[in-house]
């Protein structure tokens, strides 16, 4: 069982892992990764925010928040450790994840967080918008497969770490390849989503017929 104390102010200590993405749309990767983070870093809450203004893609077509967050709403539906929010699309900023993270450490003055990213986003993590500020207000979980390079990833984890110390763990996930792009391109096609998102999700995006064009 674990064991939570409590600060002077009275206010509970809580593990928050914070999950962010496009969503577009959520799909059973996304899961099965935060539900690993949640497992392994014995986490009592994983924020799902759905990317409002993103810096990296607005160039591209991204579905209506609305619809994003719905599909978040249902996917996450059954697990009560995860929750949806908005805090992201209801804000006119730009999307960066230090301000989303600085706003979040407010809201949750007590607790610890930790924002949870895959492997591939950690080589990157440096260039994105003060990375120091990030690190300031959480730790980071780097997702990771088997199959994947293991001297590279475990390579940049003690690089990063020995520049910021103990800020990056990493975090196995099984191997589930599926993207949001791949969904997508299946949709395009007319080609079976089934398995790769949650039944909920297939059946609101059939409902709502959302990506039959989309470009990618």
């Amino acid at each position: 069982m674990q064991i939570r104390y409590k600060n002077a102010n009275n206010k509970e200590h809580r593990r928050i892992g914070i999950m962010g993405g496009t969503f577009n749309p959520i799909h059973n990767g996304h899961l099965v990764i935060a539900e690993n983070a949640r497992e392994q870093f014995s986490l009592d809450q994983i924020l799902f925010i759905p990317t409002g203004h993103s810096p990296l893609k607005h160039k591209q077509h991204i579905t209506n928040a609305v619809h994003r967050c719905a599909m978040v709403s249902l996917a996450i539906s059954d697990n009560p450790s995860f929750v949806l929010n908005e805090i992201e699309v209801h804000s006119p900023e730009i999307s960066y994840t230090y301000r989303t993270v600085e706003k979040l450490k407010k809201n949750y003055i007590s607790s610890e967080l930790f924002f949870i990213l895959g492997a591939d986003s950690l080589f990157d993590f440096e260039s994105w918008k003060h990375p120091e500020l990030i690190l300031k207000n959480c730790s980071i979980l780097a997702a990771y497969r088997k199959h994947q390079k293991q001297d590279e990833f475990w390579g940049q984890i003690a690089y990063l770490n020995k520049k910021y110390p103990d800020k990056f763990y990493p975090l196995d996930t099984p191997e589930l390849e599926v993207s949001s792009q791949e969904i997508r391109q299946r949709l395009q096609e007319q080609r079976s989503i089934r398995y790769l998102v949650p039944k909920t999700v297939e059946t609101y995006i059939k409902d709502k017929k959302l990506y039959s064009d989309f470009i990618s």
